[in-house]
């Protein structure tokens, strides 16, 4: 799969693909899930968005996000708001909704994209996509969606931020680790749970995290795509194993081009 050259999209937002599939959600309409499985995104959003129910709105959340993140080209910022404004709405008919809130943190993930960690931090995105998954954890501690969620975070801080950046979020690789360890439990077979997380630790330092990321990107390829996403991610997946064998520095370049 060729990548289009986009600029400063590594951060935050490269968690963002991975958490598109429905480990939260409650279940879509048979027609609107067969839409989304075969990458019908956009009309399966506008399906959604007409019935505006809170269940409604967050699928069209999810629909949206995935058009954006499994394209070749930087995310359009107008559909990146389209979904958080679906997410907040449906948080409006329904604060406790899980999947809402987990695309909510989704799309504060990819609006921060161009931002120092420090500028996100007081724009007020810095804590706003934890706080959401901690949410989602403290009432539904199986959630595999944000066990990866947080997974990621916390890595993309700890490289965008460094150690000090690092200390003021309380983020860190080993909290990273053992939140990917917890989602990888929940879901062993996810494909985007592994090959997150392996993208992530490659981006930060694939010369110490490398052997790391390997295997756990073995663990994605071994997987069984479910949907258009997870071929996606398997497709990219595949193609970051490759370039970690060929040439490490090369490879965290590519992982940090990589969505």
């Amino acid at each position: 799969m060729r990548f289009a050259r986009v600029r400063h999209v590594g951060g935050l937002v490269a968690l963002s693909l991975a958490l598109t599939s429905a480990a939260s959600a409650r279940p879509a309409p048979p027609d609107l899930a067969a839409m989304f499985a075969s990458g019908q995104y956009m009309d399966a959003a506008e399906r959604a968005e007409v019935a505006h129910t809170a269940d409604d709105l967050a699928f069209a959340a999810r629909s949206l996000l995935a058009r954006c993140m499994t394209g070749d080209h930087e995310p359009d910022p107008s559909m990146v708001d389209r979904a958080a404004a679906d997410a907040r709405e449906a948080l409006k008919l329904d604060p406790q909704h899980e999947e809402a809130r987990l695309q909510l943190a989704i799309a504060i993930s990819l609006k921060s994209r161009a931002m120092s960690l420090m500028d996100a931090w007081y724009a007020g995105y810095g804590g706003e996509g934890r706080k959401l998954a901690e949410e989602v954890l403290a009432t539904d501690p199986g959630n595999y969606y944000a066990h990866g969620f947080l997974a990621v975070w916390n890595v993309e801080v700890r490289r965008r931020g460094g150690v000090l950046g690092a200390g003021l979020l309380k983020a860190s690789v080993e909290a990273g680790r053992r939140q990917y360890e917890q989602a990888a439990r929940l879901a062993p077979d996810d494909v985007g749970i592994h090959w997150q997380f392996a993208r992530a630790l490659t981006a930060l330092d694939a010369d110490r995290y490398g052997d790391e990321a390997s295997a756990i990107l073995d663990r994605a390829l071994a997987a069984t795509a479910s949907d258009h996403v997870e071929m996606v991610m398997q497709a990219r997946a595949a193609q970051l194993a490759e370039a970690l064998k060929e040439n490490r520095r090369a490879a965290q370049a590519l992982a940090r081009q990589m969505l």
